[in-house]
């Protein structure tokens, strides 16, 4: 059976920009997506806009063209798809990683890296470096409350027009919860926001902070701070608020937008080291591990800390990477 020199978990922008580096250095790579193309970016909510401006979105240095400031998800989505064409990216999708082991009956560095089909076929790749590029969209942070699993609770917003006249639940208190209340306001639902810190986050865009404090103050969405869900049932969740009070309050749909994490079991059973919050030891400036050969690219850099890395520089680590792979050769 062939080894390849790279195999990249993870089709998301830092994996493609590790995977146009390899290719442009004619290394023999496989990108390996348990999904669909930059899957975390297709589950975003339809109309959502980025923060940032095209131009650091761009990998491959194919220029990002578009007539507005902040490009859109559906923009986003034709770049990158523009992006993989225009380098012929080898990648294959639905198939996910769900074991990375030494390779005993290989001389020097070799990794078997297992995976599962969507239609439940299982190969064993093998590669002389693996690098993780999985990001942190695709597992949500629990509640762990009862009631979580019921249809009606999801971990992920979508389009607003689905709730016009519900009564909306939205359990958070960073970007994704103030858009999702302020959108979903202004689609006609009656919005409830439910945060367990005193205040929204810091982290919230200026340009969002003022609206979503307005709408508070005026009522127009209402608001629990120092509270959290502690049950979900069929039509009502019930909110402990300051002191220990509960509160039953009516809910149509329960969004619980608390964040995302990583699969760090999967490190770990790599033998990949994980540190405070969760982040993986690594040398900076090759992007390698503690376990030689295997790297790190993209969000998953920050463990827990999801915003210390975006596309905007998690895409210059493929770079790093492939030059350390060059050089060990």
């Amino acid at each position: 059976m062939s080894v390849l020199d790279l195999v990249i978990i993870g089709a998301g922008p830092a994996g493609l920009a590790v995977g146009i580096a390899a290719s442009e250095a004619g290394l023999d790579y496989e990108i390996l997506e348990k999904g669909v193309l930059v899957n975390s970016v297709f589950n975003f909510p339809p109309g959502m806009t980025f923060f940032t401006t095209p131009d650091l979105l761009e990998i491959g240095k194919l220029p990002f063209v578009t007539p507005y400031e902040k490009p859109t998800r559906h923009e986003a989505l034709r770049y990158y798809r523009r992006v993989v064409d225009a380098y012929q990216l080898q990648i294959a999708f639905g198939e996910e990683v769900v074991a990375i082991t030494p390779d005993e009956t290989e001389a020097g560095s070799v990794f078997i890296v297992d995976t599962t089909s969507k239609k439940g076929v299982r190969r064993g790749v093998r590669a002389r470096n693996v690098v993780f590029a999985v990001g942190y969209y695709d597992r949500a942070n629990l509640l762990d409350v009862p009631g979580e699993d019921l249809p009606h609770v999801h971990h992920y917003y979508g389009d607003p027009h689905a709730h016009y006249r519900e009564r909306v639940l939205v359990v958070g208190g960073k970007n994704s919860a103030a858009i999702a209340a302020l959108e979903l306001h202004r689609a006609g639902a009656q919005v409830t926001l439910v945060h367990r810190g005193a205040t929204l986050s810091d982290r919230i865009k200026y340009w969002i902070r003022p609206d979503i404090d307005n709408r508070i103050k005026e009522g127009s969405v209402t608001a629990y701070f120092e509270s959290k869900v502690v049950e979900i049932r069929p039509t009502t969740a019930v909110v402990e608020l300051p002191g220990g009070e509960r509160k039953e309050i009516a809910a149509d749909t329960v969004l619980l937008l608390t964040g995302y994490h990583p699969d760090f079991e999967l490190f770990r059973r790599a033998g990949v080291e994980l540190g405070e919050k969760c982040a993986p030891t690594f040398n900076p400036d090759t992007m390698e591990t503690n376990v030689p050969g295997l790297f790190v690219a993209g969000g998953i850099v920050g463990g827990l800390d999801t915003g210390l890395i975006f596309i905007e520089n998690g895409r210059f680590h493929g770079d790093k990477i492939v030059q350390r792979i060059q050089a060990a050769r």
